[in-house]
This record gives structure tokens, C-alpha cells and sequence, in this order.
């Protein structure tokens, strides 16, 4: 019987795929600048050719890119397909919106059903904080308040510890983000409604952090159930009283 040999990993191929597996993961993110050559290289516990090899590799496949005399940046181009002028388009259609909110019900749901599953005490901390960030937020600061919700949402992603959901939020990010900020402005003129939002977004929370997987993707579908059910007879209400308004303007041409 003959056994071949078995091969050591290359060392620079060891230390690039735990940069790969960081940058994945979202340790390294999108335009955050790599420690200096000497500090990662006492980190990892290797010398610095061996480290300089697997950085070479990871600009080679795009993963980061280095500034002369700037020093070395994960790669803020990771996400750029969503950028893509299809999307821009999608963006630009009013009607999408609520096919956005379709969506996000499959994405979100899912989300908080692993959330709930596989989060840590960690996870939990920083969902709960990004839902006071909400409450906490100005009425008059726009802006903020929809970061605040994309941030709350994308905590609980990230809390599913699935790589997938956690990069698809946030290659979506615009697409999400405008969706959130469409929602807010047409919800913002009925507080009783805004309120009941915050209310359904502290149930969601609640069933994650009890680790209730089931009831938190039902929290999570019954929260943009009632947006979507909302916007719609809102909608509905809109039309009529343009063909009320239609026919005063009519009578009182006669």
C-alpha cells in the first residue's frame, strides 16, 4: 500500500484565510484600514514576508487595497453590485416599495427566527441598545431615525450568525434604508400608528432576547404585516378623497 504525503498548508495561506474568514464575519469591515504590517504580524505570531505573501493574495482577489504610504483598507467596493442601475430603477418606482416589503418579510423573518436561536448575550446587548437608539431619537431628526431602524434590523442580522443574511442586509442597505424612510414619512402623520410600530419592533426584540425563535419571526412578520396593511388602506384612503376632491372641482365647474 503506498500513502502520499501529506503537505503542511502554506503559512501565508493560513494567514489568508483567517483574514478572509474576518472580513466575512464583519471583524474587518468595508474601508476599515489593517493594522500596521509589524502589529499584525505579532498577532498572528508569523514574520512579516509570510504576512505581506497573504495580503498580496487578498488584493490580488480584491478582498483589500493599498494606499501608497496610506497602508493597507478592506475593499469598499465588497458591495458594489447592488449598485447596479437595476436597482437604481427599483429605487426610482414608487410601486416597488411594497414589493421591497414583501421581501423583507422572507429576509427579516428568517433573521430573527436564527437571532433568537444562536445569539449571544452580546448580540442581545447591542439589539437592545439599537432599539432605545430608536426611542431615544429627535422626532424633527429624520435621518437619525432611520439609521436608528436599518441599525436595529441589521443588529438582529448580524445576531443569526448567518453570513448570508448578515452580507445580504448589508449589500441592500439603499434598497432597505429608502424602504424604512418611504414607510417612516407615510406613518408619521398617524403617531397612534407610529406607536404601535415601536410597539411590535419591542415585541420582536423581546422574543429574540427570550430566545423564542418561532414567536420571533411571527413578532417579526406581524410588525410589517400591520406596515404593509397600514400603507395600503392609507393608500386606499388617499384615492378616495382625490376622486372626492375630482368631483367637487367638477360640480363646481357645472
Amino acid at each position: 500500500m503506498t500513502f502520499n504525503k501529506v503537505r503542511q498548508p502554506k503559512l501565508a495561506d493560513v494567514i489568508l484565510k483567517q483574514l478572509e474568514a474576518m472580513i466575512l464575519e464583519g471583524s474587518l469591515t468595508p474601508g476599515q484600514k489593517l493594522p500596521p504590517e509589524r502589529e499584525l504580524a505579532a498577532q498572528f505570531a508569523v514574520s512579516r514576508p509570510s504576512l505581506r505573501e497573504a495580503i498580496q493574495k487578498l488584493e490580488a482577489k480584491g478582498l483589500v487595497t493599498r494606499r501608497q504610504g496610506g497602508g493597507t483598507f478592506v475593499s469598499e467596493n465588497l458591495q458594489s453590485a447592488i449598485s447596479d442601475p437595476l436597482f437604481e430603477l427599483i429605487l426610482s418606482k414608487p410601486e416597488s416599495q411594497l414589493d421591497l416589503l414583501e421581501f423583507r418579510h422572507a429576509l427579516e423573518g428568517i433573521a430573527a427566527y436564527y437571532a433568537a436561536l444562536r445569539g449571544t448575550p452580546a448580540d442581545f446587548e447591542r439589539i437592545k441598545l439599537s432599539f432605545e437608539s430608536i426611542i431615544s431619537c429627535n422626532d424633527n431628526m429624520v435621518g437619525d431615525q432611520i439609521d436608528a431602524i436599518f441599525e436595529f434590523f441589521k443588529a438582529i442580522a448580524e445576531a443569526s450568525h448567518n453570513l448570508v443574511i448578515s452580507h445580504l442586509v448589508n449589500a441592500m442597505a439603499p434598497l432597505l434604508k429608502q424602504n424604512i424612510e418611504t414607510n417612516f414619512q407615510m406613518l408619521k402623520s398617524k403617531p397612534d400608528t407610529a406607536r404601535q410600530v415601536n410597539d411590535d419592533r419591542e415585541s420582536l426584540m423581546n422574543a429574540i432576547i427570550s430566545g423564542n425563535p418561532i414567536q420571533a419571526r411571527n413578532a417579526s412578520h406581524h410588525h410589517l404585516a400591520f406596515i404593509e396593511e397600514t400603507l395600503l388602506q392609507m393608500g386606499s384612503e388617499l384615492d378616495r378623497n382625490q376622486r372626492a376632491l375630482r368631483r367637487l372641482q367638477q360640480s363646481t365647474k357645472q
